[in-house]
C-alpha cells in the first residue's frame, strides 16, 4: 500500500492508543500480513504488553473494537488476530486509491526521495583477455538491477566498469603475444585468440618456469612506459571490450564510465603518503599495513618490495569516486568472498577521517552451483562462459516454443528475449547472499516460478487487449470482487516494494513481488469474465485493470532489466 495511505491510517487511529504508541510508531509498525486472509494491512501490538500489563491477544481485541467505533470510511473491517490488528480496506477506497496511483506520474511507483543525490555503482567488471564466465553473471545482473532501483528512487546514477586491466598478467600476455601471436587468427577471432594465448602461457609456464620471469620483466617495461608494450596493452583492452559489449548488449547492461585498475596507477603514491601523514601505517615484515580492530588482520597497503595491492587501488578508487566525482553513495557489487577485503578498506577510509566511509557499501552475493561441475579455472580454460549459459537457455526456450506455439513468427527473437529473461529472473528471484543452484528445467518452465511464466502473463494481457478491439480504457464502475480488490491492492504495493528493494539492495524483493502480482492476476483472470461481459461499463473497468497490471508488470520487469515480447 502507498506510504501516504499508511500515514493517513496511522494518523486516524493514533488517538485510541497510549501516548507511547505515537502516530510515527504506528506508521513504522504497519506491515503487510503474511496471510491473504488477514486483510490488507496489519499492526502488531506486542510492544504494549508490558505497558498495559495485558496479553497481546487481549490488547489487539480491545483496541480493534475502539478503532471499529471510529467508523473510518477507508476501512471495511478491523479484526483482532492473536497480537495483531488486521485492517481490510473498503473497495471504494481501494478503487479511488488505484485510480489516483495509475494517473499520478509518468513512471508508476517512482520516488524523488533522493533527488539531487549521486550514487556510483561498480558492477560486472571482468578481467581483460578472459571471457566473462557464469561467475560474472551475478555481479552483472544484480548490479544492473540495483542501478535501476536507485534511479527509481531519484538518484543520479553512475554505472562504473572497474575493468581488471593491470598487473603482471598483462606482461605475461604481451610476452606470449610477441612469442606466439602469429600462430593465431587475431584478424577474424581476436578475443578467442587472446584467451587462447592466456591459457597457453600458463600451461607452458608449468614446464618452463623461466617464462614467469619473462612475463614479470615485460610488465616492468610496460610500467616504465614502453610505447610498443603500451600499444599492445591497449589493443588487448579494445579486443576485450568489444567482446564484453556483445554480452552486455544481450543483457541490456550499460556502464557510464570505464575506470580500470590502471586508471589509479598514478594515484597510489598519494594514498600511501596520506596514510603516512596521518600516522596510520605500521611496518610489518617489510610491508606497510594499517592495523585494524575486532581481531581482523591488518590491511596490507604495500608489499615489502613497494608494490601496491588491491587495497591500495580500492582506496584510490574510493577517494576518486567520493571526492572527484562527488558521489553521495559508493556501491561495490562483488562476491561475498571479498567481504573481509572491503571491510578493511572501508575501515581504513574511516581511520583516515572520511565521514563518507559509512556511505561505501559492499553488495555481496553468493556463487552459482552446477551439478557435476568442478571448480572453474580461467588459467586452465575450464570455465562455463556467460554466453554459453545464455545460449543454452535460449535454445531450451525455443524448443518449448516449438512444442507449444509452432506457428509463432520471429521465434528466434522471442526465444532470445525469453531465454535471457529466464536467466536474469532466475538469478534475481534468489536472495543475492545465498548460493544459487542452476536448475535448467525450473529456469525455463513456462508455468512455474520463473521469468517465462511472468513474461507469458504479460503477453496474455497484450493479447486480451488486442482482442478487445478498443483502447483508452476508463474505470466506469467500482470493482468489488475479491480477486479484483486483491489485484488492485497488489498493484498499490509496487511503490513500497521498489523502495524496500533499493534500501536493502535486494532485487529479489521486487522479483518475488512481480511473481506474486502475476499470481494475483491469474486468479482474477480465471474468476472474472472480461471480453464475454455484456455489461460494457464493467468490461471497460476490468480491461482498465488488465492494462494497469500490464503496465506495472512491464515497468517492474524493466527495473530488473527483463524485456517482454509481443507474443510467445
Amino acid at each position: 500500500m502507498l506510504q501516504k495511505y499508511k500515514k493517513q491510517l496511522a494518523k486516524s487511529i493514533a488517538g485510541v492508543f497510549p501516548e507511547s504508541f505515537t502516530e510515527d510508531v504506528i506508521f513504522s509498525l504497519l506491515e503487510k500480513p503474511k496471510s491473504k486472509t488477514h486483510g490488507h494491512i496489519s499492526l502488531p501490538v506486542f510492544r504494549l504488553s508490558k505497558e498495559l500489563r495485558k496479553a497481546p491477544p487481549q490488547i489487539s481485541s480491545d483496541l480493534s473494537e475502539k478503532i471499529f467505533e471510529l467508523n473510518l470510511s477507508e476501512i471495511e473491517k478491523v479484526e483482532a488476530v492473536s497480537g495483531f490488528i488486521n485492517f481490510t480496506w473498503s473497495s471504494k477506497f481501494l478503487n479511488e486509491s488505484f485510480d489516483e496511483f495509475m494517473t499520478s506520474q509518468e513512471h508508476i511507483g517512482f520516488s524523488e526521495r533522493f533527488k539531487g543525490k549521486k550514487l556510483i555503482i561498480d558492477y560486472s567488471s571482468p578481467n581483460v583477455a578472459k571471457p566473462m564466465h557464469v561467475g560474472h553473471l551475478r555481479a552483472t545482473v544484480i548490479g544492473q538491477a540495483i542501478r535501476n532501483l536507485a534511479e527509481t528512487q531519484g538518484y543520479e546514477v553512475i554505472g562504473l566498469n572497474h575493468l581488471g586491466d593491470w598487473g603482471v598478467q598483462y606482461g605475461k600476455l604481451a610476452w606470449a603475444y610477441k612469442k606466439w601471436g602469429s600462430e593465431y587468427d587475431f584478424e577474424n577471432k581476436a578475443f578467442e585468440s587472446l584467451y587462447a594465448l592466456y591459457v597457453r602461457f600458463h600451461k607452458e609456464a608449468d614446464e618452463h618456469p623461466e617464462y614467469e620471469e619473462e612475463g614479470a620483466k615485460t610488465f616492468k617495461e610496460l610500467e616504465e612506459g614502453s610505447g610498443e608494450l603500451k600499444d599492445l596493452w591497449k589493443k588487448f583492452i579494445d579486443i576485450s571490450l568489444k567482446e564484453y559489449n556483445k554480452t552486455w548488449g544481450r543483457l541490456g547492461v550499460k556502464h557510464d564510465l570505464v575506470r580500470g585498475e590502471s586508471f589509479y596507477s598514478d594515484r597510489l603514491e598519494a594514498v600511501v603518503d596520506e596514510l603516512k601523514e596521518k600516522n596510520l601505517l605500521t611496518l610489518s615484515e617489510g610491508a606497510w599495513v594499517v592495523e585494524l580492530e575486532d581481531d581482523r588482520p591488518p590491511c596490507l597497503i604495500t608489499k615489502s618490495d613497494g608494490a601496491s595491492l588491491y587495497a591500495t587501488r580500492d582506496l584510490a578508487s574510493a577517494l576518486y569516486r567520493m571526492k572527484e566525482l562527488k558521489c553521495d553513495v559508493n556501491l561495490y557489487v562483488v562476491g561475498q568472498e571479498q567481504k573481509l577485503h572491503f571491510s578493511q578498506v572501508f575501515s581504513v577510509l574511516d581511520k583516515m577521517g572520511y565521514e563518507w566511509a559509512k556511505d561505501c557499501h559492499h553488495i555481496a552475493f553468493g556463487m552459482y552451483r552446477f551439478k557435476d561441475q568442478g571448480k572453474m579455472s580461467s588459467r586452465k580454460g575450464q570455465v562455463i562462459s556467460l554466453n554459453q549459459v545464455l545460449d543454452q537457455a535460449v535454445s531450451m526456450v525455443k524448443e518449448r516454443i516449438e512444442e507449444k506455439n509452432p506457428d509463432l513468427e520471429n521465434k528466434d527473437s522471442v526465444s532470445e528475449i525469453v531465454g535471457v529473461g529466464a536467466v536474469v529472473f532466475n538469478d534475481l528471484l534468489n536472495d543475492r547472499i545465498k548460493d544459487v543452484e542452476f536448475d535448467w528445467d525450473k529456469l525455463t518452465d513456462f508455468e512455474g516460478d520463473s521469468g517465462p511464466y511472468i513474461q507469458y502473463s504479460a503477453v496474455r494481457c497484450k493479447s486480451l487487449i488486442r482482442k478487445s478491439e478498443s483502447e483508452n480504457f476508463k474505470p466506469k464502475v467500482e470493482l468489488k470482487e475479491e480477486s479484483e480488490t486483491r489485484l488492485i491492492n497488489s498493484i498499490l504495493d509496487y511503490e513500497s516494494v521498489l523502495s524496500l528493494s533499493f534500501d536493502n539492495f535486494k532485487p529479489n524483493y521486487l522479483a518475488t513481488y512481480l511473481l506474486d502480482l502475476s499470481k494475483a492476476f491469474s486468479h482474477f483472470y480465471n474468476t472474472c469474465p472480461i471480453l464475454s461481459l455484456e455489461d460494457e461499463d464493467l468490461k471497460q473497468t476490468r480491461l482498465h485493470l488488465v492494462e494497469s497490471y500490464l503496465r506495472v508488470l512491464t515497468e517492474g520487469l524493466g527495473v530488473l532489466n527483463i524485456q517482454v515480447p509481443e507474443e510467445m
